[in-house]
């Protein structure tokens, strides 16, 4: 009878678990972060309950911890300036932290088209930033970065296969409204190949880039919580402990 009540608590466990895995994509390592919202909610962090930036994994859990919820999966969710403001639309349990960014200008965010990766009461999905004001659905999640790697299973216009601008890199990409998955890279690769990992190993028609260098991830079944730099807006699962 306690063996069987082990083992129901085993499989109740992994049922609710964000599925992590090592993936291998153009000769190059990533992680992959598979989070099924039928059985979990995606939060977006930025900031304590004083208003100041939670900065990292590490300080996320603990503020997490005192209001009784342990974090299971996190991951950097999009630019920030150097005050860790978003650069771009930030949305946290349905209220807007930050505005959309339309403007032209340069480095990654603004290497047009840009996107956004919402959660709303639709479900999840990738879609460009012009797409944005024109939305009806009522949106609980949202964080803009750029540039878009896929829309509709279209690679960036602007990716080439033979680049040599290789960094480190995440994203998110969305299969359907229920899934979404992350991804890091465990070495340099470029937008292309992080385009078609997102393409043609996680199947997601729609994909964003998040960031570059200061990719990171919380991954506690992997022992790995990532201490970079500090971070922005994060995105990531909680449970009761």
């Amino acid at each position: 009878m306690k063996l069987a009540l082990i083992a129901l608590m085993l499989v109740a466990a992994t049922a609710h678990a964000v599925d992590f895995k090592a993936v291998v994509h153009a000769g190059k390592k990533f992680t992959v972060c598979r989070v099924d919202l039928k059985k979990e909610k995606l939060q977006l962090f930025l900031k304590d309950d004083q208003d100041k930036p939670l900065k990292s994994f590490t300080t996320l859990d603990a503020w997490l911890q005192k209001k009784g919820e342990k974090l299971t999966f996190a991951m950097n969710a999009g630019m920030y300036h150097g005050d860790l403001s978003p650069v771009g639309l930030c949305i946290a349990n349905g209220r807007q932290l930050a505005p959309v960014n339309l403007a032209n200008g340069e480095g990654n965010f603004f290497l047009k088209p840009n996107g956004v990766f919402l959660i709303s009461n639709q479900g999840a999905k990738v879609i460009r930033s012009e797409e944005c004001p024109a939305l009806k659905e009522k949106v609980e999640l949202a964080t803009q970065s750029g540039p878009l790697l896929l829309r509709s299973g279209v690679v960036h216009p602007l990716f080439n296969p033979n680049s040599k601008n290789l960094l480190f890199r995440n994203g998110v990409g969305v299969p359907s409204a229920h899934e979404v998955i992350f991804a890091i890279s465990e070495e340099i690769v470029s937008f292309h190949e992080m385009a078609t990992l997102f393409r043609d190993v996680l199947k997601c028609p729609d994909a964003l880039f998040l960031d570059g260098t200061v990719s990171s991830l919380f991954a506690p079944p992997m022992k790995r919580s990532d201490k970079k730099m500090d971070l922005g807006p994060m995105i990531g699962v909680t449970t009761k402990p």
